[in-house]
């Protein structure tokens, strides 16, 4: 017998109904996904959410009265917040994710699988960036990573995505693992699965002739030399 599926209840708020009619209609296609409330600001928001109780408020960030911003830490202690919005500022992102947001997802940068899988994310605990809002991460965890060798730090990665041979993702990948990132994060960051961050990590480990993270981050960061075995 197939097990019932669980339905997510979920709220809209924006303040322009065409977008919150699409979103409702594309939501609606999905039998495990319904949407329960619909609110035009972050106030109305917030008394339907503590209303209907959903299980993911999908969040605009500007809207009169009220905003998203404004609105978004008393509704993350209801709910699993996923920000989807036209709003791309570097300031707004960060902020956003201080608050609280399960993700933030910029309008015309995903599809419609990619915003429903998110929503189900945002339920699950697992966050879900579009392309903007993750170069923004990535510079901020460049620009905290060894603030003091900046400048040595990107010359030592230029020469050694020459002499590994890495690709762009790789490169990418390889600038989050040296940043601490485990495998989940780095697929919410790059906005891939977590399958595919492993085979990019697999590919750059026999790069770097690396069996380990630690000793593939020592390669990296230059504190290695290439063709030297180390110890993870």
């Amino acid at each position: 017998m197939t097990p019932p599926t669980t339905v997510l209840r979920v709220l809209i708020a924006d303040d322009n109904p065409v977008v919150r009619a699409g979103l409702a209609a594309l939501l609606a296609t999905h039998e495990d996904l319904r949407v329960v409330a619909e609110a035009a600001d972050g106030r109305g928001a917030l008394q339907l959410t503590r209303t209907h109780r959903p299980d993911v408020v999908l969040l605009d960030v500007r809207m009169p009265g009220v905003d998203g911003i404004s609105a978004l830490p008393h509704l993350v202690r209801l709910a699993p917040v996923l920000m989807l919005t036209y709003s791309r500022e570097s300031e707004i992102v960060r902020e956003s994710l201080l608050l609280g947001a399960a993700g933030y997802l910029v309008h015309g940068e995903f599809t419609p699988d990619q915003l429903t899988s998110a929503v189900r994310d945002a339920h699950a605990g697992r966050a879900n960036f579009t392309s903007t809002p993750s170069s923004i991460l990535l510079a901020d965890l460049r620009g905290a990573s060894q603030p003091q060798r900046v400048m040595a730090q990107s010359s030592v990665q230029h020469h050694n995505h020459a002499a590994y041979g890495l690709s762009s993702r790789e490169v990418e990948v390889m600038d989050l693992i040296a940043s601490g990132m485990s495998n989940q994060q780095i697929a919410a960051t790059c906005f891939i699965s977590e399958k595919t961050v492993k085979n990019h990590i697999n590919r750059i480990f026999a790069k770097l002739h690396s069996t380990t993270r630690s000793e593939a981050i020592a390669r990296w960061l230059g504190t290695a030399r290439p063709g030297v075995t180390g110890h993870g």
